[in-house]
């Protein structure tokens, strides 16, 4: 029997927005997804890399996974390309950590049940609404390694 090395140390999930970057980091076993304070959008692009770059490093994260927006047809919307483009911005800054990218569908309908769930009706959802679709995501992600 074979034995494959399990990848270990934490990920940081950013759910892309122009207002606000949601956020979530799992634990260094890859195990547990945890939301964040929601970074700054694409309105300030600059700024906004400077905030991933600095979580990068003060969290000492291996691996960063942006959510990609899908149409429900499966098909790239619009928003994908911005995405792509923001990413081909973020990779080359993130030095020796593996940046991927991972289908955001239905993240945000997903976390807005729970958050309604957990007792949040839409307005005091608003502002964590981004980084619980981003522990929607990475918690899909995670799942899938």
């Amino acid at each position: 029997m074979r034995l494959m090395a399990l990848t270990l140390g934490r990920v940081l999930a950013l759910d892309v927005g122009d207002r606000r970057t949601g956020v979530a980091m799992s634990d260094s076993n890859r195990a547990i997804a945890m939301p964040r304070p929601a970074l700054v959008g694409l309105v300030e692009q600059d700024l906004l890399v400077r905030q991933i770059l600095e979580l990068v490093h003060e969290e000492a994260v291996s691996m960063v996974v942006v959510g990609l927006p899908i149409s429900l047809n499966g098909t790239e919307s619009s928003r994908a390309d911005i995405t792509r483009r923001f990413v081909a911005h973020l990779a080359p800054r993130l030095d020796d950590v593996e940046i991927s990218l991972c289908d955001e569908r239905l993240t945000t309908v997903e976390a807005a049940r729970s958050l309604r769930g957990a007792g949040l009706n839409a307005k005091k959802q608003k502002s964590v609404i981004d980084s619980a679709s981003a522990v929607v995501l990475l918690e899909s992600w995670l799942a899938c390694q």
